[in-house]
């Protein structure tokens, strides 16, 4: 099974949960779609700003962060 389809499922679960899709959730962080397709892809690097900016939109409590952001690439690793 390939990286890319492995990443961030519980990620993409709450953005579809929240915002109803990847796009309206790049309207809402003034992103397009391209990039969040390519960091939830594992194309591009989530920053330190960005793990806390989308945890903020999609109310994952601090403590939550690593299930969503980190469990993946351990996972694979």
């Amino acid at each position: 099974m390939s990286r890319k389809s492995k990443c961030y499922p519980k990620l993409r679960g709450r953005i579809v949960e929240l915002y109803g899709s990847q796009e309206k959730f790049a309207e809402s962080l003034g992103l397009s779609k391209t990039s969040v397709s390519k960091k939830l892809n594992g194309i591009s690097n989530f920053t330190q700003k960005d793990i806390l900016e989308w945890a903020i939109k999609l109310e994952i409590p601090m403590n939550e962060i690593g299930v969503y952001f980190f469990d993946d690439f351990f996972a694979v690793v």
